[in-house]
């Protein structure tokens, strides 16, 4: 056992156990880069105490153009190699979409891959509002999925007025934040986290894992206590979706 390893066990009191960001699936995104990397990191999320992950690979036409055929072939691919080493944990896949034209397309064709049937996970630009954001968290509940906005702490356009979050969750879109945003260099990036916590106004949490810098980050929020005590404010929903799809 390596010293990394070590500093991770035994595992933390942590009381969400589903995660629902993350990018795990080796060589197709910006996260893990190889199938070793991949399996490292999912048991030290093990080791955090998530008994599920729901990993979420970018779909983003002109850098990532993954297809839901790409995903499922990696997930197997890992799945199988989890199984070979009796590593005990439920891995599923969705995908984190990048709000563009595109994304509508794949959104009227049926042709996206949601999240325990109904959850789609999707991220804007971080510095412009886009001008359809409205008309697409509509035209997604329109299709019967639910909108699920990623890190809605990282974008610039809300910053600094909390009232425009809650006019987008009248709206009917739900909010998940970074763990590792608590940890953030941005002071603006980790402040807002924790003021959307705070308000309680997020939905879920998740770890938005690429490497194990992530993972130290997301160790560091699960063990201060103040942290958690605030996140037991919101009304999570990532535990309601510890059930394994068939």
């Amino acid at each position: 056992m390596n010293l990394f390893s070590f500093l991770f066990k035994p595992s933390l009191d942590n009381s969400i156990y589903v995660d629902i960001h993350s990018h795990l699936l080796p060589g197709i995104d910006d996260g893990v880069k190889n199938l070793t990397d991949s399996i490292d990191i999912i048991k030290r999320l093990k080791d955090l105490g998530y008994k599920k992950l729901i990993t979420t690979p970018h779909i983003k036409t002109d850098f990532y153009p993954n297809t839901k055929e790409i995903i499922a072939e990696k997930l197997e691919s890992v799945k199988h190699t989890l199984k070979e080493q009796n590593i005990d944990i439920i891995l599923e896949a969705s995908a984190e979409y990048y709000l563009t034209a595109e994304f509508l397309t794949l959104l009227e064709d049926n042709e996206l891959l949601p999240f325990m049937d109904h959850y789609i996970l999707f991220e804007t630009p971080c510095n412009i509002r886009p001008l359809f954001l409205e008309e697409t968290i509509e035209r997604i509940y329109q299709k019967g999925y639910i909108p699920v906005l990623a890190h809605p702490e990282r974008y610039k356009y809300l910053h600094g007025d909390i009232r425009l979050y809650r006019e987008l969750k009248a709206q009917g879109l739900l909010f998940q934040v970074n763990l590792k945003s608590l940890e953030s260099k941005s002071k603006y990036i980790r402040e807002t986290a924790l003021k959307l916590l705070q308000s309680g106004l997020v939905d879920f949490t998740g770890s938005d894992a690429h490497n194990l810098r992530d993972i130290s980050k997301i160790q560091k929020v699960l063990k201060n206590r103040k942290y958690q005590n605030i996140i037991k404010k919101n009304k999570l929903l990532n535990n309601d979706l510890f059930i394994s799809k068939k």
